[in-house]
């Protein structure tokens, strides 16, 4: 039985046949800046690490290293 898909499919972004395309640069955020992330919550950028990452403290001892292209990550 043949199978009816009407939806196209869906975009892998960390797919690795994607590996000869370039992601797009995120805009750097300053040291100091607050950010969103939609699964961590609030947070403040405490270091830069390297051109496309930063640090986040979210708090209570939780920093975490987060990739400036991610589209869970938006800055306040």
């Amino acid at each position: 039985m043949a199978s009816s898909r009407t939806s196209s499919r869906p975009h892998l972004p960390n797919s690795p046949f994607n590996a000869g395309r370039q992601a797009p640069q995120g805009e750097p955020i300053p040291v100091g800046a607050q950010v969103c992330h939609d699964r961590h919550g609030l947070g403040r950028v405490v270091a830069l690490d390297g051109p496309n990452s930063v640090i986040v403290d979210f708090g209570h001892g939780n920093a975490r290293r987060v990739d400036l292209n991610s589209p869970r990550i938006e800055r306040l």
